[in-house]
């Protein structure tokens, strides 16, 4: 997929592309054609950069059930000519989970979609583990005939049907199929069933890694040839170090970490770095200076997972730096310096947010540093990192640094986090909102009633719930 086209934060598009609770919000009070366009276009368009980890289906399926959304274009989405040629899980994905909400909500229409899509879409799989969770019985078992159609009732397709059996997140309906009164299709799905639970304990005997008993030059010539292969398998090659290597090998990773291939290089540093050998950081600070871009990236990459008082002293003397080595110390300096390095995490913030914008990879760890820090001086950042940025996880984060250092986090964020898409961003919020707000308390009763919400999230709200906020 290519990386979506996010629009500005201050218009209704963007906020639901974000998954903000103001883009709920604002939609609820917007003319109902513009808000359903704009939740459709995020519904068909996945906004999400990491659309693995990062919530939204919950979020748009709440606000069709809100609008009263027609599901229109999200059956013209699923069931159009391009779901045969993009078959990317990516492309249909979010409209199904939206529809298996809808579903669990009582809606038979989107039921009634996934349905059909599990009997003759190219995602097929998704459908069905939406339908597993929420359809009954019988639902399930008129799926058998449509899906076991899929495979040929051939060698090549019975091999792909136990593969799809095995690879399931849902196995409730192929159990039902498996009991199936029509012995052709309850014999296949028996004989899928075994096949691969039969595969899974097969590749668990295989080993295809390196053994302890290598010497160290044997482990640094799996790390070259797997560079000339292209994989990178420096960090598997520095945990087969340290079951190999004694204190007689020490000379020669020390010089490999100066001298080596790149493959070597990497696998040496990130075995000092872990083993915190006093002469990691000499070298981790040479190779930043000579070494190639895979040699920088991996050392700094060590030099971040180093846990020592050394590596925090080192990382005060080396966070105004310029470039990579900088960059990573002001990493460091949030993750495991204390009060003292307050000022250094807070500029490199600032740099991160002015160099790289509200979505730079780095800011992931200086926004929780900002907050275990408690840098009061960091909100205005923080704010705007809240506001501006794509990723809804690193909204929550910018949510919780600012719950430790802006005091007006309660009355302000705080409320439209209880919308937000992201199950723990709601939970801080429903821990930290000011009740005085009535829009507070009617949500948090909402949040309370909705047997859809996270259990972290409802005991967040019950935890609320008092003598001055009476459940509904």
């Amino acid at each position: 997929m290519f990386d979506p086209v996010i629009a500005p934060s201050g218009t209704l598009l963007g906020l639901l592309q974000r998954g903000r609770g103001d883009g709920t919000l604002h939609a609820l009070t917007a003319p109902r054609a513009e808000a359903l366009a704009a939740l459709n276009h995020c519904v068909l368009h996945d906004p999400r950069h990491d659309w693995q980890v990062e919530n939204r289906s919950l979020y748009y399926a709440r606000l069709f059930l809100d609008l009263n959304g027609e599901l229109d274009g999200i059956e013209a989405h699923l069931f159009g000519p391009e779901d045969a040629l993009d078959t990317d899980e990516a492309r249909t994905g979010l409209a199904l989970a939206v529809l298996g909400h809808l579903a669990s909500y009582g809606r038979r229409d989107a039921l009634v979609l996934l349905r059909r899509y599990a009997a003759t879409g190219t995602n097929w799989a998704w459908a069905l583990d939406e339908l597993a969770l929420r359809d009954d019985d019988a639902g399930l078992r008129s799926l058998a005939a449509p899906v076991l159609a899929r495979f040929p009732a051939d060698a090549e397709g019975e091999a792909a049907l136990a593969a799809a059996v095995r690879d399931a997140f849902e196995p409730r309906p192929w159990r039902l199929w498996a009991d199936d009164p029509r012995a052709s299709i309850a014999a296949r799905v028996r004989a899928a069933l075994e096949a691969g639970c039969f595969d899974r304990w097969e590749r668990q005997l295989r080993s295809a890694g390196p053994r302890p008993g290598w010497s160290v030059q044997a482990v640094f010539e799996w790390a070259r040839q797997g560079a000339e292969r292209g994989a990178a398998l420096h960090v598997p090659a520095a945990r087969c170090l340290a079951a190999v290597a004694g204190p007689e090998d020490r000379p020669r990773i020390l010089r490999a970490a100066r001298e080596g291939t790149d493959a070597v290089r990497c696998t040496a540093l990130r075995y000092l770095a872990d083993s915190d050998d006093p002469a990691a950081l000499d070298l981790i600070e040479s190779a930043v200076a000579d070494g190639s871009a895979t040699v920088v990236e991996a050392a700094v990459d060590a030099f971040e997972r180093m846990r020592g008082a050394a590596a925090v002293d080192r990382a005060r003397g080396w966070a105004r730096r310029p470039g990579p080595l900088g960059a990573a110390a002001g990493r460091v300096l949030a993750c495991r310096g204390g009060t003292r390095d307050r000022d250094l995490v807070l500029a490199a913030l600032r740099e991160a947010v002015r160099g790289e914008g509200p979505d730079a990879p780095t800011l992931w760890t200086l926004v929780d540093g900002a907050g275990r820090l408690g840098i009061t001086c960091a909100a205005p950042v923080l704010r705007h990192v809240y506001r501006e940025t794509a990723s809804s996880h690193l909204r929550g984060r910018a949510a919780r640094a600012l719950a430790a250092t802006d005091p007006s986090f309660a009355t302000g964020f705080a409320v439209e986090c209880l919308w937000d898409c992201e199950e723990t961003t709601r939970e801080l919020a429903a821990r930290h909102a000011e009740t005085g707000d009535a829009r507070v308390v009617e949500r948090l009763r909402r949040l309370a009633a909705d047997p859809a919400e996270e259990a972290e999230v409802q005991t967040a709200v019950r935890s609320r719930i008092g003598p001055d906020l009476p459940a509904a």
